[in-house]
């Protein structure tokens, strides 16, 4: 593997440098890899940490620069998909080697999230705002101008990761995991193929709602999104060998996730509004307490909607993961 870097900036602030400094490393990386149904489980792992590993230096310069809010996305997708393909085939793999590589996608995954989760929330309020009164709107924009300096420092922590040695590290050594194969257990240990990968996240999801019941508090609603999206992404792991089988669960579990995406961006904000009129104090009673209340009123009415939603969605996606 070949490690290509930019020449050194000049000297400057730490908080200039950081937004003027070119991508940090650009790896010089084989021919893409492909896989065939026929190929060993493993070898569709290092596949898909292929794929997600370009993904991630594709939108490496667009996140720096914060051009498109969707480069910021879509590496934090491609982290998530790793980090699942990772937990997913672990029976498959060299437990110490692949818990270890997980674990610093995760450093790198929280170091996106904040900045992801503003450029989400962000828009989602100035649009409530939209619909105010001019004297509301000014309101609103007292709350809004916290979050725009939050997003700033969020901006600049993430800037200051991906311009870390650990960043680089973590480029190197995911190149190194596809160049070659995948590090895997003792030749005598059984392991299971990509069918049972999926089915196993299928049957975990729906231990985990069978106890939630139809009508569970929002929290817990979050958490069966997110073991819906292990699901999806596992699924997506074993696609190219399975076919059209788990293409019908990943389009069923795509729909179970928007709706419950949905809903967990309606909490979410109601949730920072309310902190954000905490944070103000005093000074938030009055117009930006009403403005406030009236937004947040908003958004738990979308959360409701979304809510007698999910369980039609989560029915779809049990008829098509049992038929597997």
């Amino acid at each position: 593997m070949t490690l290509t870097t930019g020449a050194p900036a000049p000297r400057r602030p730490a908080r200039v440098r950081r937004r003027a400094q070119p991508p940090v490393a650009v790896l010089r990386l084989a021919e893409p890899l492909s896989a065939q149904p026929s190929d060993p489980p493993v070898h569709h792992v290092r596949v898909a940490l292929d794929i997600r590993l370009r993904a991630l230096l594709a939108h490496d310069p667009g996140a720096r620069t914060g051009a498109d809010v969707e480069d910021v996305h879509q590496m934090r997708v491609s982290v998530r998909r790793m980090r699942a393909a990772l937990k997913a085939a672990r029976p498959l793999l060299e437990a110490e080697w692949s818990d270890a590589l997980r674990a610093e996608l995760g450093w790198l995954g929280r170091s996106l999230g904040p900045v992801r989760d503003l450029d989400v929330l962000l828009p989602r309020l100035r649009g409530l705002a939209a619909d105010l009164t001019p004297d509301e709107r000014e309101a609103a924009e007292r709350l809004l101008d916290t979050l725009t300096a939050e997003y700033a420092v969020a901006r600049e922590d993430m800037l200051a990761a991906m311009s870390a040695p650990r960043y680089t590290a973590l480029l190197e050594r995911l190149a190194d995991a596809v160049r070659l194969p995948l590090p895997t257990p003792s030749a005598t240990e059984q392991r299971p193929e990509l069918v049972e990968l999926v089915r196993a996240e299928y049957q975990s999801l729906r231990r985990s709602i069978r106890r939630a019941g139809q009508n569970p508090p929002d929290e817990v609603l979050h958490a069966l999104r997110i073991k819906g999206k292990r699901l999806r992404y596992t699924g997506e792991l074993a696609e190219p060998a399975l076919g059209k089988p788990v293409r019908r669960v990943l389009e069923a579990t795509a729909g179970l996730q928007e709706v419950l995406g949905d809903h967990q961006d309606a909490c979410v904000a109601q949730q920072r509004i309310r902190e954000l009129v905490a944070d103000l104090g005093e000074h938030g009673a009055g117009p930006v307490a009403f403005v406030a209340g009236r937004m947040a009123e908003r958004e738990s009415i979308r959360a409701e909607h979304q809510r007698t939603l999910w369980w039609a969605a989560w029915q779809h996606v049990k008829t098509q993961a049992e038929a597997l």
